[in-house]
């Protein structure tokens, strides 16, 4: 089976590569999420969410490990499935960012760790439904 997706937009962000990402710095990274024309009338209504969760396609990456080390925690080695890690069989970005302000098709946002032109293929308002104290966060609990 194949699965195909189209783009609807572009990341514009100060990193140009994956390894200009820090983890330390992404919280307050400032950049943009450019959707394509066409789709600016699904826009409507979002710039009243505080929050907005991207999914990318991150196209830099390559090749994918089945086991990672989580950025501040050197120590502990998990499954791939058990992090955010970048390197997976399908190289799909999920990341919730703070919507500062829509500007016609352009979200102007904070909390971006997304390497300048990658492929945007959705974009969702950012909605909480768990409580964290009901939430279990496995391995994190630890650090």
């Amino acid at each position: 089976m194949t699965i195909t997706y189209t783009p609807i937009g572009r990341v514009r962000s100060p990193y140009d590569s994956p390894a200009d990402v820090t983890h330390d710095e992404a919280d307050e990274t400032t950049g943009e999420i450019v959707l394509e024309d066409e789709y600016e009338a699904g826009l409507e209504g979002l710039e009243e969410f505080s929050h907005v969760v991207v999914f990318a396609h991150l196209d830099e990456i390559d090749e994918y490990r089945l086991t990672a080390r989580p950025p501040h925690a050197d120590d502990v080695e998990v499954g791939l499935f058990a992090t955010r890690s970048p390197h997976r069989p399908n190289p799909l970005a999920q990341t919730t960012v703070e919507l500062l302000e829509r500007d016609g098709t352009t979200l102007h946002v904070r909390g971006l760790d997304l390497v300048d032109g990658t492929p945007v293929v959705d974009v969702k308002p950012y909605v909480g439904s768990i409580d964290d104290e009901d939430a279990s966060f496995g391995w994190l609990e630890d650090l």
